[in-house]
């Protein structure tokens, strides 16, 4: 939703309702772990009145685990805290877990995958950011693409149902090599919401998935 018209915000979350798009995402941001600010639980919560769709929450903030329970209340399904914010990775899951809601992970691009495995298990997700964190229409970061696939033999070998987000400069140019790679989730923000028809867009990344052998 980041890249959404928030002046047409009811319009934009229709849009995605009326999709193929399966979870709605939000990303907050708190000029503190990245250099931008964007929304809190208030617009979660009217995100959540107005969406069919399940709430992906990302908190790219300090200390997330001062508010999970607040994002839950404000109707996150899935709530997504970074590895380089959570010196106690292992107690915030937890934490996300008990509020009832999904607990994800997210990595920076310099972090390795290979960070995760003593927690894997654990989490029902591992969004890999393939753009430093902080703005929308950001380019892909290709060496990106070796980590999903470390990721993916990692969640393999463990037998884990985790699974793999890619969030960051994500679109129709490179769907194909993030899915091929391992990923079960596109976050895309720029190439559907600046797209000449949104749901279209939409439509096509989900093809797209649909013609990867592993996801047939």
């Amino acid at each position: 939703m980041l890249a959404a018209d928030f002046t047409r915000l009811q319009d934009e979350i229709q849009m995605v309702n009326d999709s193929a798009a399966d979870w709605l995402h939000l990303d907050v941001m708190d000029g503190r772990f990245v250099p931008n600010i964007t929304f809190g639980m208030l617009l979660v919560e009217a995100a959540q009145r107005l969406s069919t769709k399940p709430l992906d929450v990302h908190l790219m903030i300090v200390e997330p685990e001062r508010y999970i329970a607040d994002f839950r209340g404000a109707g996150a399904d899935v709530i997504t805290v970074h590895y380089e914010a959570c010196p106690h990775l292992h107690r915030v899951v937890q934490q996300i877990k008990e509020t009832g809601a999904k607990a994800g992970v997210a990595i920076n691009p310099h972090t390795p995958a290979g960070l995760l495995e003593d927690i894997i298990e654990m989490v029902d997700l591992v969004c890999v950011m393939s753009v430093n964190p902080g703005f929308g229409g950001q380019k892909f970061i290709y060496n990106t693409i070796p980590k999903i696939r470390r990721l993916r033999d990692l969640i393999t070998v463990r037998n884990a149902e985790t699974l793999i987000e890619v969030d960051g400069g994500v679109g129709l140019q490179n769907a194909e090599k993030i899915l091929q790679a391992g990923a079960d989730v596109l976050v895309a923000g720029s190439s559907v919401f600046k797209a000449d028809d949104p749901r279209k867009a939409i439509d096509r990344l989900k093809d797209i998935g649909g013609e990867i052998e592993r996801f047939a």
